[in-house]
């Protein structure tokens, strides 16, 4: 380990189709969206299949940053990521920031990946526009691939992402499908995640325009991390000030924990849950008809396509700078078309902070 790295570590397709992107033998076709105007939020998209390369041309090293590795989600796009390094002959070093409150420590992390050797930086920031300054500079000096999360697009030379305000857009149809405007009215709480986080901003927006078809109310929002703890704590205080709410809506951790909190207080049969994303938590929910339903981004191609995208920025061959999976709506009526572990990590897989390059 040298001194940089011990720094930086102390710091409308059925789901089937999908399911060789989470493989990582072969270059077989990705079906993605890719942004017509890239980097735009808002952008509109064409649907292609995505042709990835075979092999790295040379031994590459890549410096990659999370928010963190608190949940399922984070840790299949690891688990992308490694597979398809290893498929292309790459390496790269994980550093994860502890949480989305930790902008100083990843701003840390970014100033030291400038300086350490690596040919590429692939980020999943923990602020949209607080490390915009950092990632300008470096932009200069080296590719920087943003994934999942949203951010600034300067200094930003490619993007594997889908958008956030679509997958909470669609959480939001599925609350309008089941209450459209004009019939009874029902209580929700809502759970975007940790205010000023580089997606949350864009998750509120397309909640909250889906809703307006709807005769759902936010009556209350709580913000936080996404650490399962810290979600189980906004849950219970919820279900102190609103013992009567209908929905309880949200990130995946909170999804999680309340399964088993409107269990114990004998609500589950009547308050509804419905994720934004999935973990593996949030499809067992599905599959045991305990949450109603998640956006599926499919996060492992996420990793995979980050990847693939900073070598072909390093060899000069990067011609689609913005694309990402196409978002799949998993309830419990279509949950049995695919298993987990074609867009999640497998339940075996531990997370990898190191690939080296072959």
């Amino acid at each position: 380990m040298n001194a940089v790295t011990g720094f930086l570590k102390a710091g409308f397709l059925n789901v089937a189709a999908l399911c060789l992107c989470a493989l990582p033998a072969g270059a077989e076709d990705w079906l993605l969206n890719a942004y017509l105007h890239p980097f735009e939020t808002g952008s509109p998209t064409r649907a292609i299949r995505y042709q990835p390369l075979d092999h790295a041309e040379r031994p590459l090293r890549f410096c990659v940053l999370y928010p963190h590795l608190k949940d399922a989600y984070w840790l299949s796009v690891n688990y992308g990521m490694v597979q398809e390094a290893r498929r292309l002959g790459v390496g790269f070093e994980l550093f994860e920031a502890g949480g989305y409150p930790n902008l100083e420590r990843q701003a840390e992390q970014v100033a030291a990946c400038a300086g350490g050797g690596f040919d590429a930086m692939i980020i999943g920031t923990v602020s949209y526009d607080g490390l915009t300054p950092l990632i300008r500079d470096i932009g200069r000096t080296m590719p920087v691939i943003a994934t999942v999360n949203d951010i600034d697009p300067q200094g930003i030379t490619a993007k594997s992402a889908v958008s956030w305000r679509d997958m909470a857009a669609e959480a939001g149809r599925v609350l309008a499908r089941r209450h459209p405007r004009g019939s009874p009215p029902v209580r929700v709480a809502w759970f975007p995640g940790p205010k000023g986080a580089g997606w949350v901003h864009f998750v509120e927006q397309g909640f909250r325009e889906a809703l307006r078809d709807s005769s759902a109310e936010i009556v209350v929002t709580k913000y936080g991390d996404t650490g399962r703890e810290h979600q189980v704590l906004l849950v219970e205080e919820v279900l102190e000030e609103f013992p009567d709410i209908d929905y309880f809506v949200g990130n995946a951790p909170m999804a999680d924990a309340a399964v088993s909190l409107t269990r114990d207080r004998d609500i589950g049969h009547r308050a509804g849950i419905i994720s934004i994303y999935m973990t593996h938590g949030v499809f067992r929910g599905i599959s045991r008809g305990r949450i109603l339903a998640a956006p599926n981004d499919f996060p492992v191609l996420q990793g995979r396509l980050a990847i693939e995208q900073a070598v072909r920025a390093v060899e000069g061959k990067l011609d689609i700078p913005h694309a990402g999976p196409r978002i799949i709506v998993t309830t419990p009526e279509n949950i049995s078309e695919a298993g987990a572990d074609q867009y999640l990590a497998p339940a075996s897989f531990v997370a990898s902070f190191s690939v080296v390059a072959e």
